[in-house]
């Protein structure tokens, strides 16, 4: 693999700092930004020469990739080795993450909460608590079917939908519905 040009290497170490703020560590996120940009798959110890990583930080690194499902796990014919490539499409990277996300953080609570809301309150503090609870729990609840519709749509469909929030956002500032936004003119 050749030296990273200053274009790839200050996008691979933006998305190390930003994988701190998303739940995964800066080095899986730099060896998945590497891997994201590269234009054919690599392998590990092209990925630890190029980001000047431990082979075995970078093993761990894909192995965490692979869980999310972020990367894809390649074979080429008369290499022994194993070469890694990441899905191009946006779209799927986000509905990819998103479903991630759910699984990992979403739905534990759920079930946590829906133990929480079968339990006989013991006293008047348990029951506000609990009917906080039962407030967060329906939110989530909602928020997690609408996912699901989302994830149902085509690219396109979903494209529309999320142009369509802006322009219902601009008409309800219009209309006095909803303050404006600090910063953005109608």
């Amino acid at each position: 693999m050749p030296p990273l040009s200053p274009l790839v290497r200050s996008f691979v170490s933006h998305f190390g700092e930003m994988g701190s703020r998303w739940g995964i560590n800066r080095t899986v996120g730099q060896i998945y930004a590497l891997i994201f940009v590269s234009p054919r798959a690599v392998n590990a110890d092209e990925i630890a020469e190029a980001l000047a990583f431990s082979r075995s930080n970078v093993s761990m690194g894909l192995k965490e990739l692979q869980s999310w499902r972020l990367v894809n796990l390649r074979h080429l014919p008369g290499d022994r080795r194993e070469y890694f490539d990441a899905p191009t499409d946006a779209w799927e990277i986000f509905r990819t993450l998103a479903e991630q996300r759910r699984r990992r953080e979403i739905e534990p609570t759920l079930t946590m909460l829906r133990a929480a809301l079968l339990e006989q309150p013991a006293t008047e503090d348990d029951r506000v608590a609990q009917e906080r609870m039962r407030g967060m729990h329906d939110l989530i609840e909602m928020m997690t079917t609408w996912f699901d519709d989302v994830q149902r749509m085509d690219q396109k469909t979903l494209s529309q939908l999320m142009k369509m929030g802006s322009k219902v956002q601009r008409l309800l500032e219009f209309t006095g519905k909803v303050p404006a936004r600090k910063g953005v003119s109608s």
